[in-house]
Order: structure tokens, then C-alpha cells, then sequence
């Protein structure tokens, strides 16, 4: 059972930065598509970023280009989220997926329990 644990979320101000941390264990992490999603209350959760098994294919959603990177470790099972420049739009819980297919209609096999950003103007 793959188990998936996001860190480093927090309350900032507009304009500054964050790195999410997501730790991967239970199964081969190189076999896994990873992707990071953002919820708030009374709205559904919406795709962020992905980054295939391989680390060789990056996707963004709109609001998340040239803000984010999204990039991975296989030595540390670690993949990470790196948001700069950040909008009170980016408040949310973030959460991480796992997968064997990158999608972009969130359809992961394994979730963390997520870390709540908090962008304050």
C-alpha cells in the first residue's frame, strides 16, 4: 500500500514562496506518476501540477505556469511542488496523488492527507 505525506504548506505573504514536499513509501516510486492538487471549502479539487514516472513530462494548469515547478527524487521517493510569486488565489489544501498515468482529471490510485496553504495580502 503506498502511503504519500505532504509537508512545508504554512502562511505567507502575497508575493513570497513555498516548497511542498510530498514523501512517497510502499511501493517502487519510479513506477508513479505524481501530481499535486489544490482544494478549497465548497469547491472541488482542481489539478496543479503532474510530473510523469520518468520525470521527463511536466503539466501546469494555467494559474500554476511560470509560478510552479514540480520536480522529483527518486533517490529520496520525494517529489516537490515550488511555488513562487504567490496569490491569495493559491490559498488551499494541497494534495499529493500517485499513479501509474499522469491525468489531469485527478484520477490517482493513492492521496496524502494534504497541507494547507494560506496566502495572506
Amino acid at each position: 500500500q503506498v502511503r504519500l505525506v505532504e509537508s512545508g504548506g504554512g502562511l505567507v505573504q502575497v508575493g513570497d514562496s513555498l516548497r511542498l514536499s510530498c514523501t512517497f513509501s510502499g511501493r517502487d516510486f519510479t513506477n508513479y506518476a505524481m501530481a499535486w492538487a489544490r482544494q478549497v471549502p465548497g469547491k472541488e479539487r482542481e489539478f496543479v501540477a503532474g510530473i510523469s514516472w520518468s520525470g521527463g513530462s511536466t503539466f501546469y494548469a494555467r494559474s500554476a505556469e511560470g509560478r510552479f515547478t514540480i520536480s522529483r527524487d527518486d533517490t529520496k521517493q520525494t517529489a516537490h511542488l515550488q511555488m513562487d510569486n504567490l496569490k491569495p488565489e493559491d490559498t488551499g489544501i494541497y494534495y499529493c496523488g500517485a499513479g501509474p498515468n499522469l491525468d489531469f482529471g485527478l484520477h490517482y490510485d493513492f492521496w496524502g492527507q494534504g497541507t494547507q496553504v494560506t496566502v495572506s495580502s
